[in-house]
């Protein structure tokens, strides 16, 4: 194809370099911090921010990725801070702009580079003899500033998931707890334990040579994800769950579609003289209580009697319906955004492909480089 050639790493434009990281750039390592004092300088883990402190490690831009651990997740900091000894840092760029190389790393498949077989790790070595394609640095800057757009994107469109998360939290906690009331109610609510308005049904555990990521019907067993897939389901779609077992036992869920209910989950029906949506907005804001309720040293778990004896405090049922139908309004618009982020990240991804591979080029003074 004219205006590119092949490389050891792929088709690229002719003007574009094959580079070892190790020749644009310098990999530096974390330390420890707990001789320092608290102060304003962030301190950075694999995991994220951890505290501040006093002192400095690096002061500009950089790119990091895990040493240890978690080795999949590069993050660009910028300005003063320190990493910890599992958290590589890089400085020194020579002819390479940082942001870029931020979004060279988020392409990498930094497992396949894996040195362990027990915690993931990765060495210097093995980093700065990765060959990464390299345009000439005023195309690297125009592509970062264009990916920069989509992430500045991103992180508005998440503070609007988070803000709106938050309103309903603070609605959660005025409408069922009765604290707020709608103007047109004054009856007194009552209070009833779960078993009593609907039937709590323990699940089928299935074999896990009997589970797959690709058939249709999700498991859902004492995890807070599906198991896993089958081709089969024994319980019909919007069912209310209550894991029964495992670490996450106590997580409330709600599902839409028809599923198989595992032996680590309890799914609620024959619902009574209760609004189901209702049901399942009170029981996911109790959900701490409900997850207090566990016992077992080893594998955690919930006894259906103390589920089936757990009190909650019910409105007259056109009122649930009102406070059912505000959070649901919510949680649709809720929806909506993470929708509206997926798309801005799937949009990201693909801009990413084609312009960190040179499939796609960006003006530059006028030209098409």
């Amino acid at each position: 194809m004219k205006g590119y050639k092949k490389t050891k790493i792929g088709v690229i434009p002719q003007e574009w370099e094959v580079k070892r990281l190790g020749e644009v750039l310098k990999i530096g390592s974390g330390k420890d911090y707990k001789h320092l004092n608290n102060g304003d300088i962030p301190v950075y883990g694999t995991g994220g921010y951890m505290l501040s402190v006093d002192s400095y490690l690096y002061d500009g831009e950089s790119v990091c990725i895990g040493r240890k651990g978690t080795i999949d997740k590069p993050r660009f900091l910028k300005g003063k801070f320190w990493t910890v000894d599992t958290l590589f840092y890089s400085y020194d760029f020579l002819n390479s702009i940082p942001k870029y190389i931020y979004y060279i790393f988020l392409t990498i498949n930094w497992k396949k580079y894996n040195e362990a077989s027990g915690v993931p790790s990765l060495s210097k070595k093995i980093i700065e003899n990765i060959k990464i394609p390299l345009p000439p640095i005023d195309e690297q800057q125009k592509i970062a500033e264009i990916l920069s757009t989509w992430d500045e994107a991103i992180e508005k469109q998440e503070s609007l998931i988070k803000e709106k998360e938050n309103l309903k939290k603070g609605l959660m906690q005025q409408l069922l707890t009765g604290k707020v009331r709608f103007k047109e109610f004054s009856e007194e609510w009552k209070e009833v334990k779960l078993g009593e308005v609907c039937e709590i049904k323990k699940g089928q555990q299935l074999n896990k040579l009997e589970l797959s990521e690709i058939d249709k019907y999700p498991v859902i067993n004492g995890g807070i994800n599906p198991s896993g897939y089958t081709n089969n389901y024994n319980t019909n779609e919007n069912t209310i769950t209550i894991s029964e077992g495992g670490n996450s036992c106590g997580f409330v869920n709600y599902i839409k579609t028809k599923f198989w209910s595992g032996g680590h989950c309890y799914i609620l029906e024959n619902i009574l003289e209760i609004d189901k949506i209702y049901l399942y907005f009170y029981l996911k804001f109790e959900e701490i209580k409900i997850m207090r309720l566990r016992v077992g040293s080893g594998l955690p778990n919930i006894q259906k009697k103390d589920i089936e004896n757990f009190k909650l405090t019910l409105p007259s049922l056109k009122e649930q319906q009102k406070i059912a139908e505000v959070l649901s309004t919510i949680d649709k618009e809720i929806e909506l955004l993470k929708d509206e982020l997926n798309e801005l990240k799937n949009q990201k991804k693909g801009l990413m492909q084609k312009l960190l591979s040179g499939e796609v080029r960006v003006k530059i003074k006028g030209k098409i480089k």
